[in-house]
């Protein structure tokens, strides 16, 4: 190949690097690529090193990069900051690996849940509709036209602030707030 066409090669993998990003949403100032596992868009995301701490602190980087297919409601590091932060410090201990695992998988579920098809469900459910997750956490799911809601086992509403990050496993939804089993 000459230099010439090894360049324009070059030039046009370049000029088409942004556009397997274009389907998805930025997350955390960061472009997400529907190529690639949940582990190795999050860990991009500016927005989420809270989480990817605790992700790793809870031995499940390994079980997020599976086919799944997963949907990851996923809390950015403000909703994290709401937190007791004595509370967060302590789950992230060694010690706490099952606490801290069981509501990080609060936020996972077993499946490819697009937007649309969430939307559908709230739907046909009159507006709601209630979902168990890998964590075995009951979750409230609510859509309206101004967007969806989680719910959890302790009242606690998360809104969904960026709605299907495709991931080569699944998808990620961006929430507000962190999701906590029933106590």
């Amino acid at each position: 190949m000459s230099v010439k066409y090894l360049s324009l090669a070059i030039a046009l993998a370049v000029t088409a690097l942004p556009l397997l990003a274009q389907s998805n949403p930025m997350v955390g100032g960061a472009a997400m690529f529907a190529d690639r596992n949940i582990v190795e868009n999050a860990v991009n995301s500016a927005d989420h090193t809270t989480l990817v701490a605790a992700v790793q602190a809870a031995g499940l980087v390994e079980t997020l990069q599976t086919p799944g297919p997963f949907t990851v409601f996923a809390p950015v590091n403000a909703a994290f900051a709401r937190l007791d932060q004595a509370a967060l410090a302590q789950l992230l201990e060694p010690q706490n690996k099952a606490q801290l695992t069981q509501i990080l998988t609060c936020h996972v579920l077993g499946a490819n849940a697009m937007s649309d098809v969430i939307m559908g469900m709230a739907s046909e459910g009159g507006g709601s509709f209630e979902v168990t997750t890998l964590g075995g956490c009951v979750l409230t799911v609510t859509a309206n036209s101004r967007g969806v809601t989680l719910t959890d086992e302790q009242g606690r509403v998360a809104n969904v602030t960026i709605a299907d990050v495709r991931q080569s496993n699944g998808v990620i939804h961006v929430i507000d707030r962190v999701l906590l089993p029933a106590m």
